[in-house]
């Protein structure tokens, strides 16, 4: 099979990262561009082990340079996008919400747009070659906006309503319509994926679950916002990397996908079994790691509940979660002592 050239958007990102290597080790015809503006969440260490990779190639630049992005489907013949890059904290959406209106939405339509006019000649006529072109948008179940603690029943499905509560995912709800209306106006072979929390190697220290084994190996406190009771799926992020892969080459175009691990947890059970585990692999010398977790104020508008059914990506594409919280948190936990503490075994 011939060579086919795929634009990954954002891959020195946490998720990119991990999805890049997994992608070229799985399938020998696709050569990888990887477009990342090394913004302070993107890391080309993550990528350390394909950088010299015959059918992977880096260029550092910003998805709202449109006459950058026309070069690249041109230089290298694109045909399909899986679009990783996106400003994805809530807490800096809350600081400068500007910024990820200019990348999650021009960004995206940006894309869009280079793509439409590269693989169609008019609305639904696609050029010849490319009617297998695809556009993959890789969003967030933060678009839903929250669900109710007390009613475990409620899930976010593929048809909730869309009630993004923060600049993020308001950001974020914005470029899934763009996707969707390039699809209902143009043809274009587009699919959304939804995901819920990703936990595993290669994510920013910012993050709630590097947070939380960083500070305890520095003995530092644990910060838990407001009382902790936050409800987050957790997606183990191979698994998701295995659901954007069926996604992508098994949807049907136009349909969106929910990808979640089907593992509620609060924020505080994250931190007290976080720190179960270190106990055991680096005891502390002044009593469990439990000690440093201390409650601050919560964020402004902080949702309380999210939770995905996935029951459509696993029916109709066969897609399921190979891990659970507990068995991807200890892989997890390992490769972030790797990363923090060298003097591990002398502790």
């Amino acid at each position: 099979m011939d060579k086919k050239s795929i634009l990954v958007t954002g891959g020195a990102g946490f998720i990119g990262s991990n999805f890049i290597p997994y992608f070229l080790e799985k399938y020998p015809y696709y050569q990888i561009i990887n477009l990342d503006l090394l913004t302070y969440a993107g890391d080309l260490n993550n990528l350390k082990e394909v950088q010299n990779h015959p059918r992977y190639k880096f260029v550092k630049g910003d998805i709202c340079n449109r006459e950058l992005v026309e070069y690249l489907f041109k230089e290298f013949d694109i045909r399909g996008v899986i679009h990783f890059a996106a400003e994805s904290h809530v807490d800096n959406s809350i600081k400068n919400p500007e910024r990820f209106i200019e990348t999650n939405v021009k960004g995206t339509y940006t894309l869009l747009d280079v793509a439409r006019n590269y693989w169609l000649k008019a609305p639904f006529e696609y050029k010849e070659g490319y009617e297998e072109a695809r556009f993959h948008h890789i969003s967030t179940d933060e678009v839903y906006g929250s669900l109710p603690l007390d009613d475990p029943s409620k899930l976010f499905k593929e048809d909730t309503p869309y009630a993004p509560n923060s600049p993020y995912s308001a950001s974020k709800a914005s470029s899934d319509m763009i996707v969707r209306s390039y699809h209902h106006t143009y043809g274009l072979n587009s699919i959304i994926t939804n995901c819920s929390n990703n936990y595993g190697p290669k994510q920013h220290d910012e993050k709630l679950i590097p947070t939380i084994i960083r500070n305890a190996l520095n003995e530092t406190p644990i910060p838990i916002y407001g009382d902790g009771k936050n409800v987050r799926d957790w997606l183990y992020v191979m698994d998701h990397c295995s659901g954007i892969d069926l996604a992508f080459h098994k949807g049907r175009a136009g349909e969106t996908y929910n990808i979640g691990g089907r593992n509620e947890r609060d924020n505080l059970y994250i931190a007290n079994y976080i720190c179960e585990i270190l106990d055991k692999i680096i005891p502390r010398k002044r009593g469990s790691y439990k000690k440093l977790i201390t409650f601050v104020k919560d964020r402004p508008g902080h949702d309380r509940r999210y939770a995905i059914d996935a029951t459509k990506i696993e029916t109709q594409l066969g897609w399921r979660a190979k891990e659970n919280f507990e068995s991807g948190i200890e892989k997890t936990i390992r490769w972030y002592i790797n990363k923090y503490r060298k003097d591990v075994g002398e502790r």
